[in-house]
């Protein structure tokens, strides 16, 4: 069992790269997201039997009060709280990296220099507010999406029931799609989108197969036969399906009748993509974008792996194009693009899952503008959706949805 659940195996970082994985990773406590301080008592590190570290307020929380035992979170194994310990190797690290960070004003990756925003949101406007879900409620989460203007946040996951919904405070409302591939199951999910009218989408990439549900779980319908690997999806202003197909590089539209369960029409718009996988359509432009992973098959084991970019109209003809080589001539960070979407006024979004960034790429007129908007406390990002000046973030690295926002100048969250 890893002793700390989460952390990626990313090869050979860079020095500021391994300073951020410490930070994010082993300076944290995974249960209640808060950074391991040895000068707070309830903010201390302490050691579980297991071998696993929380901080001491959660081993408090979590343990039985006349037992004095508790349950791992990350192993369930069955500690008792005398058997705890303070954990003076990471204390000692804690002070190791706060006097070194006392002669900058900003971790290694962030210092004055780097990318900043000439317009709109810039890497520093945004602060995490929200995160829950976590080991045990999220399991290797792979796509998230908003049902309604409410915010109620859809995610699905390896666990028993594959669908899950929040509310965006955190609080768990209900799951749905039970374990399986017989109707109404969901085997192998890989992403989901949500209509307007509030059905959800899903892509069963072990069933070979897009299923559709409603808002409370119950199954309307599912369209198989014609996928080889279903993978991302997202539904338009019409309520129409958009499916990429990894393995048979297309983008398939399929127009439903969900009051009737019925397929009305299924076409393949687009047959001339390499590994299609993240889809989003934008609700303001109708511009649909696709991110291609070329390389995922023929050399999966690279780190810095080829990723193009394709953003279409909503009549599927091609409207810009980049990828990732275009991307590192023009700026200093070489961005590994994974995920991709759209945010209210037309910015194109992406993803680096690689070194847990998320950056905008502007509207995509004449050439990218990269301006890094999230890099801090990101695992691994494998999902984004936009609400309102929300950027919602689906992290697979330690199974949570983090939310990030802009402060205001009395430093409350807007």
């Amino acid at each position: 069992m890893d002793k700390h659940p989460g952390l990626p195996h990313r090869g050979c970082l860079s020095p500021e790269g391994t300073l951020r994985e410490i930070q994010i990773n082993l300076l944290e406590c995974k249960v209640c997201f808060e950074m391991f301080n040895s000068n707070q008592r309830e903010r201390r590190p302490q050691n579980l039997s297991c071998g696993h570290v929380l901080c001491l307020e959660c081993i408090t929380a979590l343990s039985h009060p006349l037992l004095r035992k508790l349950e791992c979170p990350f192993c369930r194994q069955l500690c008792s709280v005398e058997s705890t310990s303070h954990c003076q190797v990471l204390s000692d690290l804690e002070e190791l990296l706060l006097s070194c960070s006392t002669s900058t004003s900003a971790p290694p990756h962030r210092r004055k220099g780097s990318l900043t925003s000439k317009a709109g949101l810039s890497y520093t406007a945004l602060h995490r507010h929200t995160v829950f879900g976590g080991w045990g409620t999220l399991l290797n989460p792979t796509g998230i999406a908003v049902l309604g203007s409410s915010g109620t946040v859809v995610v699905v996951h390896d666990g028993e029931k594959r669908v899950v919904v929040f509310s965006l405070l955190g609080k768990k409302l209900h799951s749905f799609g039970k374990r399986g591939n017989t109707t109404g199951e969901i085997c192998y999910p890989v992403d989901l989108a949500v209509t307007s009218t509030g059905y959800v989408v899903v892509t069963d990439a072990g069933d070979k197969a897009v299923k559709v549900f409603t808002s409370r779980g119950n199954h309307i319908l599912s369209v198989k036969g014609s996928f080889k690997l279903p993978w991302g999806v997202d539904t338009d202003s019409c309520g129409h399906i958009l499916v990429s197909d990894v393995q048979a590089g297309t983008l398939s539209q399929v127009k439903v009748d969900y009051s009737h369960g019925v397929i009305l029409e299924h076409q393949t718009a687009i047959s001339d993509l390499q590994s299609p996988k993240a889809v989003t359509y934008c609700q303001m432009t109708g511009n649909i974008a696709v991110m291609e992973h070329p390389d995922d098959f023929t050399h999966p084991t690279e780190r810095h792996q080829y990723r193009r970019l394709r953003v279409f109209t909503k009549d599927f003809h091609l409207l810009y194009i980049t990828d990732s080589f275009s991307l590192m001539l023009q700026s200093t960070v070489r961005l590994n693009m994974s995920g991709v979407a759209f945010d209210r006024d037309g910015n194109v979004i992406v993803i680096d899952s690689d070194q847990g960034l998320v950056c905008s790429l502007g509207k995509l007129h004449s050439r990218p503008v990269l301006t890094p908007l999230v890099g801090d406390n990101l695992v691994r990002p494998v999902g984004l959706v936009l609400l309102n000046n929300m950027l919602i973030i689906l992290d697979g690295g330690d199974h949570t949805v983090k939310i990030y926002s802009q402060k205001s100048d009395s430093g409350s969250v807007i």
